[in-house]
């Protein structure tokens, strides 16, 4: 039954958005032919339902009421509870943004006549995950929110492993597969302790837990571990590169811009259930945003494959997400509403607009890598000349990413730097120092982000052609450019108009927390919104009046075509251009204590040496230096145990049977 409330017709709107997405792709299994347009109405209904669930969560969310549906589905865990609140909508905007976008690019992108083998599976298992995905954000209970998460996880497996041919793939596949299974083993601990004694594992109340007990440190440990996981949170993050840069990049798109989101929900959901929660676990959660933040940003300037250079910079992005977090659980320690206001709000700003952006990245990644057909920086080059309209969306999303005015992420971050701002003088302690001093981790981080954007941009989209082979010969389709257009759009509109989300947003954070609201704490009144889309326009006017008064003046001057300047040579290459490694090299040696990189140097030897060539290579240290090496370690010295493992089942029956004996003794009262 529906609790009461003033606008019920936000659940049946999702729950309708939910259905039509899961069921989008089912036609296609019983398809004998016709492929290419059972994809098509599959791409419709993903984008029926994602407009639905949009309109469905814009509701929920301007109106700041609890909506929950509960269905008895005579299971002996109790009745499965799921609903909206101003939380979930933040969320659930962004996953319905991106899957519908996602869902139309992949008509071209993906075409039924040239990938007849995976078409099904694929379009099968994108409905399936963008359902459970929202389902997992709109679920109350423990119960439903484990089953969700699992066939999410699933989900996404079977559509990052849609070219299973390739061996990086399977392995990228695989990686995920592990580390999502241990996420959810840590899940069903963390719901365990949160059900305690009672049994029940319906979704407490905001605020209703203390927070000063040994079990709630230890379940705020377990769910930093298991959403961790799933949010790529640094040293996590290990399955996150390979992941994005081997699935299709429309599905990259959803994993990078809502899956990784999924954890940080669960996260803000679990730590809204506590009042008066200890400094340190704000201190925490703040240092792991920052060292996400850095160390990502930094790992992301060494890579030459462009889709593992955008994966790296959502782990940055998690870790602006983190600092935002971590900015509120002190404030809420210190007492500081002002700090809680903003910091939640920044984050929970920035979920929306790290899915758009970093959605909008990848598809435009796509579109470069469908027309030129490689992934590699190094081998790209003037891809603006003959991609105009593409290359203009992925210098949006850039702009974007970098939290440059007048875009959207210049907003998210702003209220994160209030938020720090705010915490100087509210008191003397560790929760009036620890938050300011995290500000120059974010301003570092949006350095960097500007140095890789500038790399990205210029090798890729500028310059000359650096291989005949992989140079595009035209423009994407439609059905890529629309989705891409629709994803800039709102990147402009909230950097623009930032002040027509304050009222959201302060609805969202009284959901997670009724005490900046109590405290008359607004993130309107507390941050000059106004101002930044007075400024944005401003800005805007000003490039637009620059850029014509140059285009009049030198519209009657004559124009002569020829090279750019070659350094003195007579016949300049493509191959003297800056690439990847020579411009990120001086950076990369920076950092080079974390990233740990490999060059192999040229070796010039007699009067007519043999042809060389230099070649960098920034590892995935954290798990080629660190998780691998243990793992190494722990085989070899679990050597006796997995003697257990002899296939026999009778034996395999017997330890059942103990370890039911043992549990049961250990329990007895």
């Amino acid at each position: 039954m529906y609790v009461p409330g003033e606008a019920p017709n936000a659940v049946a709107l999702l729950f309708f958005a939910v259905a039509v997405q899961a069921a989008s792709g089912l036609p296609m299994l019983a398809a004998r032919r016709g492929l290419a347009g059972f994809q098509k109405l599959a791409a419709f209904l993903m984008a029926a339902g994602s407009i639905a669930g949009v309109a469905g969560s814009l509701l929920a969310l301007y109106t700041p009421v609890d909506q929950t549906l509960t269905i008895d589905w005579g299971l002996p865990f109790g009745p499965a509870a799921a609903g909206v609140d101003p939380l979930s909508a933040v969320f659930l905007v962004a996953m319905f943004t991106v899957t519908g976008c996602a869902a139309v690019y992949s008509v071209s992108y993906w075409p039924a006549a040239r990938h007849p083998r995976t078409i099904r599976r694929l379009t099968v298992f994108t409905g399936l995950l963008s359902a459970s995905l929202c389902t997992v954000v709109m679920a109350r209970d423990g119960i439903l929110f484990l089953l969700a998460w699992e066939i999410m996880a699933l989900s996404a497996y079977f559509t990052l492993v849609t070219e299973d041919d390739k061996p990086e793939v399977r392995e990228a596949g695989t990686l995920y597969l592990i580390t999502a299974h241990f996420g959810t083993l840590a899940l069903f601990a963390l719901f365990s302790l949160l059900g305690g004694p009672g049994g029940t594992y319906a979704f407490p109340a905001a605020g209703s837990l203390p927070a000063d007990t040994a079990l709630a440190a230890g379940i705020f440990a377990v769910a930093l571990f298991g959403f961790g996981l799933k949010a790529g949170m640094m040293p996590l993050h290990v399955w996150l590169p390979s992941a994005h840069a081997n699935a299709p990049s429309h599905i990259s798109a959803i994993l990078s811009g809502v899956v990784l989101k999924t954890g940080i929900y669960g996260l803000m959901r679990v730590l809204s259930f506590y009042s008066d929660v200890p400094v340190w676990w704000g201190c925490v959660v703040l240092a792991l945003g920052a060292v996400s933040g850095v160390i990502g940003v930094a790992f992301a300037i060494g890579q030459h494959d462009l889709k593992r250079l955008l994966a790296y910079h959502s782990i940055e992005n998690i870790g602006i997400i983190l600092m935002g977090i971590g900015v509120a659980l002190v404030g809420q320690s210190a007492g500081n509403t002002a700090m809680m206001a903003l910091g939640m709000a920044g984050a929970l700003l920035h979920v929306v607009n790290h899915a758009v952006f970093k959605a909008l990245l990848f598809l435009g990644a796509g579109s470069v890598i469908h027309a030129s057909g490689t992934r590699e920086i190094d081998l790209m080059g003037g891809v603006m000349r003959r991609m105009p309209w593409s290359s203009a969306a992925f210098l949006v999303g850039a702009a974007a990413i970098c939290g440059l005015p007048p875009l959207n992420g210049f907003v998210s971050e702003l209220l994160v730097y209030l938020g720090f701002f705010s915490a100087i003088g509210s008191s003397n302690d560790i929760a009036g120092v620890t938050p300011a001093l995290a500000a120059p981790a974010l301003a570092l981080v949006g350095g960097l982000a500007v140095a890789c954007f500038v790399k990205v941009y210029g090798v890729v989209f500028l310059g000359t052609p650096r291989s005949p082979e992989h140079t595009p010969a035209h423009e994407s389709p439609r059905a890529m450019l629309a989705p891409m257009g629709v994803l800039a759009g709102v990147c402009i509109l909230i950097g623009f108009a930032p002040w027509l989300f304050s009222s959201a947003l302060d609805n969202a954070v009284s959901s997670w927390n009724p005490l900046p609201a109590a405290g008359g704490a607004r993130v309107g009144e507390l941050a000059p919104l106004v101002w930044v889309s007075v400024l944005g326009v401003g800005l805007a006017l000003l490039v637009g009046v620059v850029a014509y008064t140059l285009s009049r003046r030198t519209a009657g001057l004559p124009h002569a075509v020829s090279r750019t300047w070659g350094c003195g040579y007579a016949r300049p290459a493509p191959r003297m251009q800056y690439t990847a490694s020579s411009f990120a090299e001086m950076l990369v040696r920076a950092f080079r204590g974390f990233l740990r990189p490999e060059t192999h140097r040229p070796v010039v030897e007699g009067a007519f040496p043999d042809a060389s060539s230099f070649s960098s290579h920034v590892p995935e240290t954290v798990l080629e230096r660190l998780y691998i090496p243990f793992l190494d370690y722990l085989y070899v010295k679990s050597a006796p145990v997995r003697r257990l493992q002899h296939g026999q089942l009778n034996i395999y029956i017997f330890y059942t049977l103990f370890t039911l004996v043992v549990l049961m003794v250990l329990t007895m009262e």
